[in-house]
């Protein structure tokens, strides 16, 4: 794994690093790059759109359109890189980052296949293992979606306990 500290020296992080940091993988990865991270304060990143996806198969045929629903959640992937900015990478690796809530969610515009969603979040704050962030995806500089979103890290152990106990 490699170390949230390393982030910075870069300048962006890839898929293939996004991935040692987010446990989605193909076709649920929403998040092809990391471009910046201002640790305690934001996140921008972007998803290519592509025709390729599967979800473009029923949503919808002959008019192709992302699901808001998709987009909001490539939001909470991006702001993910917020918080794994407060971890050291032990902790990275054995938690998880539960999406739990969202707020003041705006749809402004569609998102088909060949755009470039752009994906930027501001932590509002954080207490304990609860981060609030707000997040607004666009495209061409235009607005597509925002929400305030909330997210909850727990150590994988606490939710395997979780599913045992009901």
């Amino acid at each position: 794994m490699t170390g949230a500290n390393e982030i910075a020296l870069n300048g962006y992080i890839d898929t293939r690093r996004v991935m040692d940091f987010l446990p989605h993988r193909y076709p649920f990865l929403l998040v092809d790059r990391i471009v910046s991270i201002e640790p305690g304060h934001s996140v921008t990143a972007y998803k290519n759109v592509s025709i390729n996806e599967p979800f473009f198969q029923g949503h919808f045929p002959g008019q192709p359109i992302m699901p808001g629903v998709l987009i909001i959640e490539a939001l909470a992937q991006a702001g993910a890189f917020l918080i794994v900015r407060h971890l050291d990478p032990e902790q990275v690796k054995n938690s998880l980052f539960l999406f739990t809530g969202m707020d003041n969610v705006r749809f402004r515009r569609i998102v088909v296949p060949g755009d470039r969603l752009d994906l930027e979040c501001v932590l509002l704050r954080h207490k304990m293992r609860l981060w609030r962030m707000h997040g607004i995806a666009a495209v061409d500089g235009v607005s597509a979606a925002e929400a305030d979103l909330t997210a909850l890290i727990m150590p994988k152990t606490a939710i395997a306990n979780a599913k045992e106990t009901g």
